[in-house]
Parts: structure tokens; C-alpha cells; sequence
């Protein structure tokens, strides 16, 4: 018996905590109905960053538990459609990423595309904003990891890193708490820059108003359960202090 596929999970829903806690790239799962739950990829690329991010849900649903938040996580690979996309987005539906072609996706026409929108992309959306709505004053936190190293490139100094837009007023005072652990090293929009437009923030947060910040921790430090659930030990201190800094 075939279990019924769905394309996000809430974790905590009920719970009372002002944050909301998102992982977009919490599964590198490939529904059945997407060709044929195969996209052509050996398992060794479908366990890499390029299909989903490694130990980022574990640290997103540990995180929800501590800070009495509820979480929503995606449940495909970002390899099938990225949620962090705007639906516009030529980046949408990857044909190439980190040097592996995605011979699945070479011949998706307007049709497919719009098939995984409705299927994956648009529930997952629909069901964050549901569980925004429940929150009095929320505050979204999304969390990311990222690869030590894509290939041929140099190695990424940063254990951590707090990306935003222009609206900083969580990511300013959780980067100077941050700055007071002796041995990280935090990039400032760093591995990537967190303004995309249509993205999960912009689409959630920006556009309404609500105090923000997207994580990315560095995914060798978070592969095993026991890291997982010690970051977020570490970082639920770090984002209350954060939070109460904030103003918001």
C-alpha cells in the first residue's frame, strides 16, 4: 500500500512561541509522479548539497521544540523545484547545479513546470503562510546549510552565517551575539547574499512586515543528530538574547 505523498510537514503546529521556524530544503525527496521519483542523479548526488540541505531540518525541528515555535518543512528536493524561488525565478527548476547535470529536468516544458508549482511549491507556501497567520507578532526564522567547498572553489572559512535584505533588525543584533562565541566564524550575507526576490523571506516576512533572519551553518557540522540538536542547544540562547535586543 502506497503511503499518500506530502510536499510539506508541520512540526509543533499549535505551539504559542513567537517563532516560526522554516527549512526549505529539509528533504531531498522525489515524489513518485516526478519521473518516476528518479531524476536520474546517483544516491551519492542526491545525498549532497545540491539536493536538498544536509542536517538542516534536524537543527529546524530541535530548534521549534526548544523555543516552543512551530516549524514547516518542505518535502521535495530542491532539485524537483526550489521553494526558496520566487515562481519567476530562471532558477526555479535547476538543470545544472555545482557541476552535476539534472538529466530529469533538461526537457521540462510550461506544463511540467506548472504541475510541480501546484503539487509542491504552492502547497508548501500556502501551508507556511497558514501557520504564519497563527502567530501573534511572529518572528520567522529560516534555517539553510551550506557545503564547506563547492567544486573547484576554495574552501568557505564560515562555521555560520546570518543572511537578510534590508530589513536587519534581527540580523544586526544576532551577528554581534554571535560575535561573542570565540570560535566561530560568522559571515555577514555570507556564503550567499539573502535578498532574492520572490524568495521564502521576501514572500513571508519582507513583505509584511515581520522581524526575520535566514541561517546557514556549514553542513560537516551538522551531520549526525547529536550536532544537530547541540546547535540548537546553542543557537535557542542565542536567538532569544537576539530577539530581546531586537526591539521587535
Amino acid at each position: 500500500m502506497s503511503m499518500t505523498y506530502h510536499p510539506f510537514e508541520i512540526s509543533g503546529a499549535g505551539r504559542s512561541g513567537r517563532f516560526v521556524f522554516l527549512c526549505d530544503h529539509a528533504a531531498n525527496t522525489v515524489p513518485p509522479f516526478v519521473a518516476g521519483g528518479d531524476l536520474g542523479l546517483p544516491a551519492s548526488d542526491m545525498a549532497r548539497h545540491i539536493a536538498f540541505d544536509p542536517g538542516a531540518a534536524g537543527v529546524t525541528r530541535a530548534l521549534a521544540e526548544r523555543l516552543q515555535g512551530p516549524a514547516v518543512l518542505s518535502n521535495f528536493s530542491r532539485l524537483v523545484i526550489d521553494p526558496n524561488r520566487g515562481e519567476d525565478d530562471p532558477t526555479l527548476i535547476m538543470r545544472l547545479y555545482d557541476g552535476t547535470i539534472i538529466a530529469a529536468n533538461k526537457s521540462v516544458d510550461a506544463a511540467e513546470r506548472e504541475r510541480r508549482l501546484d503539487t509542491m511549491h504552492r502547497p508548501y507556501h500556502k501551508a507556511v503562510a497558514g501557520v504564519v497567520a497563527t502567530i501573534q507578532n511572529p518572528v520567522l526564522v529560516s534555517i539553510h546549510s551550506f557545503t564547506p567547498q563547492l567544486r573547484g572553489r576554495p574552501p568557505r572559512p564560515w562555521q555560520i552565517g546570518v543572511l537578510y535584505a534590508h530589513d536587519r533588525r534581527l540580523a544586526d543584533p544576532l551577528m554581534v551575539r554571535l560575535a561573542q562565541e570565540p570560535d566561530l566564524c560568522v559571515g555577514d550575507n555570507q556564503p550567499y547574499t539573502g535578498h532574492l526576490q520572490g524568495d521564502t523571506m521576501d514572500q513571508h516576512a519582507l513583505r509584511h512586515g515581520h522581524g526575520h533572519v535566514l541561517i546557514e551553518i556549514r553542513n560537516d557540522l551538522i551531520s549526525s543528530e547529536t550536532d544537530q540538536r547541540a546547535w540548537a542547544d546553542r543557537l535557542a540562547p542565542v536567538l532569544t538574547d537576539s530577539l530581546a535586543a531586537s526591539g521587535l
